[in-house]
């Protein structure tokens, strides 16, 4: 991991001059029940992708997007604001054709198999949701998974053409390689992304071999809220791209796939075969259609108000930030070694509605951006660490 280091911005901030507050230390119960002035608008929840609503909250707001423009339903997935999501989609990515699919794994399972056709092997990351999360689904499809880069964030263009020059000869009989597959940002490597140019080197080395590629794409919002490569640039590259609807897009399921028409178009009849083909989606797209129209700016504030809060805590005594070579919205606070880290989580939430996930055993902090973050005053949720910090 790198060190966090963003004093320069706060040379000329005045958030580095918010006074302490004084408030009181005392605490209800030792498991946190809702505070008496909780307000799920002014939460600020470090733990997750997204705003992770509540049912009630989710009904609400659902309803609240029928009031203003009628829900039209589907039907398994046709027509209505599933159709609507699909081509808002393909338009976002650049690509001909998107598709409804239940969960993520059966859009990247489908992708890999449609793109290899008759060769049976995919590369992946070592550390990617396919090799790792998807409980060998690739032997359904009699894929075989060649992964690389063990344990790190991405295989190089420079790994990949070395891997398929070595290939033929370390089988007796050779298969040949069907697709590549890349995670763009890596969940496992703490939402690591992939530098740009890595990615169109390596989409080189597809093309001069003429291998597909399918982009997992779930939180490429994240990713390019924090690189500043378009969702379009990065689709650019790749034949498929996976993105999923209910990380940070408000619903509580479902993902979309991406690509051109006729490889699309082969794929209503793998979902029902596979028991993906479900009745009515309707109320996972409308979230999702609902959210597309706000997401790219949203995360684009997030992320200058990550790089804002976390330029702040640094300057606080005792603490200091870590994060991935090319992090995202994920970082380590690194706490000093007499705070009480369970105290601290308790008054945050108690007093300032403010989420953490407080591990006993650890004085590193992770620290999820999301929208939350933009719930409250930046000054305000600075202060809130000061008080618990120094008081825990």
């Amino acid at each position: 991991m790198t060190k966090f280091d963003r004093r320069s911005f706060l040379k000329s901030s005045a958030l580095a001059a918010i006074p302490a507050l004084s408030i009181s230390s005392a605490f209800a119960n030792s498991k946190p029940e809702l505070p008496e002035n909780f307000n799920a608008s002014d939460r600020v929840v470090f733990r997750f992708d997204g705003a992770q609503l509540s049912p009630m909250e989710y009904l609400n707001k659902l309803q609240k997007i029928n009031s203003e423009s009628p829900i039209q339903m589907d039907s398994y997935g046709k027509g209505g604001v599933v159709e609507a999501l699909e081509k808002k989609f393909a338009e976002i990515t650049g690509k001909e054709k998107g598709i409804y699919m239940p969960t993520g794994t059966l859009a990247n399972q489908l992708a890999i198999a449609a793109l290899s056709g008759n060769q049976p092997k995919v590369i992946v990351q070592d550390i990617s949701h396919i090799n790792r999360d998807e409980a060998d689904a690739n032997l359904v499809y009699n894929k075989q998974l060649v992964p690389l880069a063990d344990n790190k964030t991405y295989f190089t263009a420079i790994e990949l053409e070395e891997k398929i020059k070595r290939l033929p000869s370390e089988e007796y009989f050779y298969s040949g390689i069907g697709a590549v597959s890349v995670e763009n940002p890596v969940r496992r490597a703490f939402g690591e992304y992939i530098p740009f140019e890595e990615l169109k080197a390596i989409k080189k080395v597809c093309d001069e071999q003429s291998i597909k590629m399918h982009l997992d794409a779930a939180r490429i919002y994240i990713a390019s809220a924090w690189s500043g490569v378009s969702i379009q640039e990065y689709s650019s590259l790749f034949d498929t791209v996976y993105i999923s609807l209910y990380k940070y897009l408000g619903a509580n399921g479902g993902a979309i796939l991406c690509g051109d028409a006729a490889l699309i178009d082969q794929l209503p009849r793998q979902i029902k075969i596979h028991g993906g083909n479900i009745q009515a989606n309707w109320e996972n797209a409308a979230m999702a259609l609902h959210a597309l129209d706000t997401i790219e700016q949203k995360w684009k504030d997030v992320k200058k108000r990550s790089d804002e809060l976390l330029a702040s805590l640094e300057l606080m005594p005792g603490i200091s930030i870590r994060a991935k070579e090319n992090p995202t919205n994920i970082y380590f606070l690194q706490l000093p070694e007499n705070l009480q880290i369970e105290q601290m989580s308790k008054r945050l939430f108690e007093e300032f509605n403010i989420q953490i996930n407080a591990n006993p055993n650890s004085k590193d902090l992770m620290l999820m951006m999301n929208e939350t973050l933009l719930n409250q005053p930046l000054e305000k949720i600075i202060q809130a660490f000061k008080v618990c910090i120094s008081q825990s």
